[in-house]
């Protein structure tokens, strides 16, 4: 399945939904510059940014992000969990001026696979604001219908959370969103 998405990502501009280890996602090549921006554009992101997933720490750190920070935080990959490492103005495109951004190594070896072939993707769970997120493609295809060039259709996720949001604040933990992973504040 996901042999295919590869070449649908690589088409300039492209915006898809499909499933991630977690919930479905709308997902582009972070790379694609115009792609992200239409992903933001699609979920009306301001100040609620994308995760990056990546294959493995290196493959995010490609994309410009401090290697440093990523491995003081491996520990919670690949899983559902993702961590918000700084980033600086080179990558204002993806953080939006907020110059942090939620990374993740997904646990789902087709996903891995895929971002071998494709690189590092943004993610936004399929939905819009302040609505649930897709727990199947007929609730994506109603959120988003024919402004995406492609859905990806799992099945039912309604099982499936979306992964847990941190941040590392002084050698604390800051949740931001709790998911899929249980994590207590200051937890180190």
């Amino acid at each position: 399945m996901f042999d295919e998405v590869a070449k649908l990502l690589a088409v300039p501009g492209a915006v898809g939904v499909m499933p991630t280890d977690t919930i479905y996602g709308l997902v582009a090549r972070a790379s694609d510059r115009q792609a992200v921006a239409r992903l933001y554009g699609l979920k009306n992101r301001i100040n609620k940014l994308g995760t990056l997933i990546g294959a493995d720490v290196d493959q995010i750190a490609e994309v410009g992000l401090k290697k440093r920070y990523l491995q003081a935080v491996r520990q919670y990959w690949p899983g559902p969990v993702s961590v918000i490492v700084p980033c600086g103005p080179d990558l204002e495109y993806l953080h939006l001026g907020k110059f942090g951004l939620a990374t993740r190594i997904p646990d789902y070896p087709e996903l891995l696979e895929l971002l071998r072939q494709t690189g590092p993707l943004i993610t936004s769970s399929a939905n819009l604001p302040d609505q649930p997120p897709s727990t199947n493609i007929q609730e994506a295809k109603a959120y988003f219908g024919n402004t995406v060039d492609f859905y990806i259709d799992a099945g039912d996720l309604s099982k499936n959370l979306p992964s847990t949001i941190i941040r590392i604040v002084d050698d604390a933990i800051e949740v931001i969103r709790q998911g899929a992973v249980k994590i207590q504040e200051n937890e180190r």
